[in-house]
C-alpha cells in the first residue's frame, strides 16, 4: 500500500506541468485513498476546480485502458482522460514516483444542462427561449417530461421535442377605432397584453391582431407596436403598418411630441383640484418588477385634474409629459391615492381603473390626429353625473 500526502500529489501534478511551483499543497481538495487491489493504490482529488484520480500500478504497463478500469472501480460511469508524461517523447502515460509508476487521469464530465444541450442543438433558438420550452413542458429525456432547464444530460439521453402548434387568434377581433394605409387604431380592452412577454405567445395580444395588417416586425413577436399599455389598462394604442410609418411614430413616442390623456379613478382624494407632479422614479431594489418616486431614478412629470369626488374616491384626468413604466400608477401612490385596482401599487378590485382616453400624434402624411377611446361603463357607472 502507497501512502499519499497532499504534497505527493502537488509534486506528481507539477511534473505532469499541470501545477507549477506556486502551488502548495492546500490547493489539493477532497483527497480519497481507495484500493482496488492489493498491488495498487487509487487516489481521489480536486484540483483548481476539476476533478482527478491518480493511480499508483507497476502493472499497468502503460495499459490506458486498464487504467481505465481500475478508475471504473470507485465510479462506474466516469469520463476523462490519461494524461500523458510530458517528459518523455515516445509519448508514454507512466510518470516514476518514488520509485512506483503513477498514472494521472483527469475527470471530464459528461453531463450538461438541458437547455444548453438544446440551444447547441438548435442554435436557431436562442437558450432562453428553450429554458420556456422546458418549463411548458415540451421537451422530455429518455421518455419523461422535464421541466427543469438545470436538468443534467449526456450523449446517452435521448431527447425528444414537442412544441404545440402556435395558437390561432384568426377569430379573435379588437374594435378598431381608425385604420388607413399607414396606421392602425385600436380600443385596447382590461387584461390584453400589448404583445408577448417572451418567444412564447399562447394568449391573443395586441401585436397578433396587427400582424394581420401590418408588414412591420413579422419576424418578431411584437408586429406594429411601436408603444404599450400595461395589460390591466385599456384604451388608445396605435399600430404602424410598416417601417417608415414605425420609425415616424416611435420617433414622436421618444421625443415627447405625442399627447396623451388618461381617466383614472383613485382610492382616495387629492389635495388640489389640479397640479403637475414632477417627480423622479426608478426601480425598488426591494421588488425589482416595480418602481417608486426615487431622487436618483428618472425624470417623470405628470399633470393632474380632479374631474369629481364620490364619496372616498376621486375621477381623474391624467396627461403624461414623460413615459416612464408604471409612471402614473407611482405618481398616484406616492400622492395617497393609489389608482383603484392596482393590485400592486394599491388594493385590487374588478379591474385596474385606469383607461388612455385620448392620443394626439401625427400620422402619415403630416397629418396631426387626435384618437379617443370612449370611456367604460364601470368607470361612468361610479360617477353617473359626470360626462366623459
Amino acid at each position: 500500500m502507497v501512502k499519499v500526502s497532499s504534497g505527493d500529489i502537488v509534486a506528481i501534478l507539477r511534473r505532469f506541468e499541470l501545477a507549477d511551483d506556486a502551488t502548495v499543497p492546500r490547493y489539493i481538495e477532497h483527497i480519497r485513498i481507495i484500493h482496488p487491489s492489493t498491488h495498487n493504490t487509487l487516489v481521489a482529488f480536486r484540483f483548481n476546480k476539476h476533478h482527478f484520480y491518480i493511480l499508483f500500478d507497476d502493472t499497468a504497463e502503460d495499459d490506458t485502458n486498464y487504467v481505465l478500469g481500475q478508475i471504473r472501480t470507485d465510479k462506474q460511469d466516469v469520463l476523462g482522460e490519461v494524461a500523458k508524461n510530458p517528459k518523455d517523447s515516445t509519448t508514454t502515460y507512466a510518470m516514476p514516483f518514488k520509485g512506483k509508476d503513477t498514472y494521472l487521469f483527469e475527470v471530464i464530465s459528461g453531463k450538461k444542462r438541458l437547455d444548453t444541450v438544446l440551444a447547441e442543438r438548435y442554435p436557431a433558438t436562442s437558450r432562453s427561449t428553450w429554458q420556456k420550452h422546458i418549463k411548458a413542458e415540451h421537451v422530455s429525456v429518455n421518455g419523461n417530461v422535464q421541466t427543469s432547464p438545470k436538468y443534467d444530460v449526456t450523449d446517452a439521453d435521448t431527447l425528444a421535442v414537442a412544441i404545440p402548434d402556435a395558437a390561432d387568434f384568426s377569430a379573435q377581433e379588437l374594435p378598431i377605432l381608425y385604420i388607413d394605409d399607414n396606421v392602425i387604431v385600436v380600443n385596447k380592452p382590461n387584461g390584453v397584453l400589448t404583445h408577448a412577454k417572451g418567444a412564447l405567445n399562447d394568449e391573443f395580444t395586441v401585436a397578433e391582431f396587427f400582424r394581420r395588417y401590418t408588414t412591420f416586425g413579422l419576424d418578431t413577436n411584437r408586429p406594429g407596436i411601436v408603444h404599450r399599455l400595461d395589460r390591466d389598462t385599456s384604451g388608445v394604442i396605435i399600430g404602424a403598418r410598416n417601417a417608415e410609418t414605425a420609425t415616424l411614430l416611435q420617433k414622436q413616442f421618444s421625443e415627447r411630441t405625442t399627447k396623451k390623456m388618461y381617466i383614472a379613478i383613485l382610492d382616495g382624494t387629492l389635495k388640489e383640484p389640479a397640479a403637475k407632479i414632477d417627480l423622479p422614479i426608478g426601480r425598488n431594489p426591494a421588488e425589482p418588477s416595480t418602481f417608486r418616486v426615487d431622487a436618483k431614478g428618472k425624470s417623470a412629470i405628470t399633470h393632474y385634474k380632479v374631474l369629481a369626488v364620490n364619496a372616498a374616491k376621486s375621477l381623474v384626468e391624467l396627461r403624461p409629459v414623460t413615459g416612464r413604466t408604471h409612471q402614473l400608477r407611482v405618481h398616484m401612490q406616492y400622492l395617497h391615492a393609489p389608482i383603484a385596482g392596482d393590485r400592486v401599487y394599491g388594493k385590487p378590485a374588478d379591474r385596474l381603473y385606469l383607461h388612455a382616453a385620448e392620443l394626439e400624434i401625427t400620422i402619415p402624411i403630416s397629418d396631426r390626429r387626435v384618437f379617443k377611446a370612449p370611456v367604460p361603463s364601470e368607470f361612468t357607472n361610479k360617477f353617473p353625473n359626470v360626462s366623459l
